[in-house]
């Protein structure tokens, strides 16, 4: 009696959890794809008065030349997510790649590549990121992509060599072997399905990282340049009048902040689903 009474409110809990991510979520991946196709002002033209408040006509008001800011908004959630899911493959491709080479390897090259990732990921993102986009010609959308891809890949590449490790010494991977699979078919059939669900979770968190990451670099100057309304642009310009008109420095912060929750929301919900471990708890 006292277990069911214990998995009620767990069961309640996973779908709730699921929901609210898919609801902040999709409103910005609604919000991306509409201004793919419309948009309630050119973003570049001067569609009212300098700093003016929430109206009809603009609903989170106009920055300090005249543009309104719900529009640089809608373009902005479309850089987040594209940023987002870009680096974020990146990252996976060279990360998941390189974790399993290194659970492969012999003891010595696993070291080294173990002791290598752990100086990457003493860095901070960011840094990384900034040191990437440098090095460039110039800075735009592709190279602030590539270069939190790059950061982002040295954390998934440590967290698949620890979970495909252990992984590697179960006994239906002996089993697996003793019948004759080859390593590439047991990667697939084997230890990809089992660490799945870890990097999803994983993946989730690095797509909120790189969409704040990005944020900072444009915010710096080094991110997508104009006319491209980034969020982290947005707050950049709106520094000089968050005073006398805070909405604009607010939007792009909820925005960041509400799109990072709602994936991570997203991803412990699918976990709970996914996972057959904690569906069985």
């Amino acid at each position: 009696m006292t277990t069911e009474i214990v998995a009620a409110p767990q069961r309640q809990r996973r779908p709730l959890i699921l929901w609210a991510g898919l609801i902040l979520v999709g409103l910005h991946v609604f919000a991306g794809l509409l201004s793919l196709v419309w948009l309630p002002y050119d973003p570049t033209a001067m569609a009212g008065g300098r700093l003016e408040g929430p109206s009809f006509l603009h609903w989170v008001g106009t920055d300090r030349l005249g543009r309104d800011l719900f529009t640089q908004m809608m373009i902005g959630s479309r850089i987040a997510l594209t940023v987002g899911l870009g680096a974020v493959a990146i990252g996976a491709a060279i990360g998941v790649t390189l974790g399993i080479l290194a659970a492969f390897a012999t003891r010595w090259l696993d070291d080294a590549l173990a002791a290598t990732l752990d100086i990457l990921i003493a860095f901070p993102t960011l840094l990384i990121a900034m040191l990437v986009v440098a090095a460039s010609d110039t800075a735009n959308l592709w190279s602030a992509i590539i270069a939190l891809g790059i950061a982002l890949s040295a954390i998934v590449a440590r967290l698949t060599r620890i979970l495909a490790k252990r992984v590697l010494v179960m006994d239906y991977i002996t089993a697996a072997r003793t019948s004759g699979s080859s390593w590439p078919k047991i990667v697939a059939i084997h230890i990809l399905p089992n660490i799945w669900p870890t990097l999803a979770v994983n993946f989730a968190l690095q797509f909120g990282l790189a969409v704040i990451a990005e944020a900072s670099l444009s915010y710096l100057g080094l991110g997508a340049p104009p006319p491209n309304a980034s969020w982290g642009r947005i707050l950049q310009e709106a520094q000089g009048t968050v005073y006398t008109a805070p909405l604009g420095a607010i939007a792009p912060g909820i925005a960041l902040v509400s799109l990072a929750i709602g994936v991570n929301l997203l991803a412990d919900g699918l976990r709970d689903a996914i996972d057959p471990t904690r569906r069985s708890r």
